[in-house]
């Protein structure tokens, strides 16, 4: 299974019943204790598409991080997919955010580390980020926590 196939069925299986702040509190706690578990130095935050459900800057991680993350959670709210995943299908295509496919790179950046917040009935509702490692493991950070706390629910 290719990466992008990884990540399409990822973003298949892992869907809320249902999206709050209570449960973006719980999503942001999570990370910040795998983060914390890891001495990763990141940002974690999730938000919707007009409001910040959850911010978190940890130790050692720096402002950039933050630009990071608006940067990616913006390509997965306006694409409704994994930001991993619209950087790899650019790549397969010879491509990057840019002008000509109309994203400015200082609002869009097209690396992993952002997925979306799927609900069933729904569709896309949010966007959870993690900035401050490499790509794949920004992503990898949040589907193991989607992953644990959606299979105890």
């Amino acid at each position: 299974m290719s990466l992008i196939e990884t990540i399409e069925r990822q973003e298949s299986l892992l869907v809320f019943k249902s999206f709050d702040e209570l449960v973006a509190l719980e999503v942001g706690r999570r990370l910040v204790d795998l983060a914390l578990s890891e001495n990763a130095p990141v940002v974690i935050d999730i938000r919707t598409p007009d409001r910040t459900l959850f911010h978190a800057a940890l130790p050692g991680a720096s402002p950039d991080n933050d630009h990071w993350a608006r940067r990616k959670s913006n390509v997965t709210l306006r694409m409704h997919k994994a930001s991993l995943r619209v950087g790899e299908l650019n790549r397969s295509r010879g491509r990057g955010v840019s002008p000509e496919i109309g994203l400015d790179p200082m609002d869009y950046a097209d690396h992993g580390g952002s997925f979306p917040i799927r609900v069933a009935g729904t569709g896309v509702v949010a966007a959870v980020t993690v900035s401050g490692l490499k790509s794949e493991e920004d992503h990898a950070m949040i589907v193991t926590v989607l992953e644990g706390l959606l299979a105890a629910n």
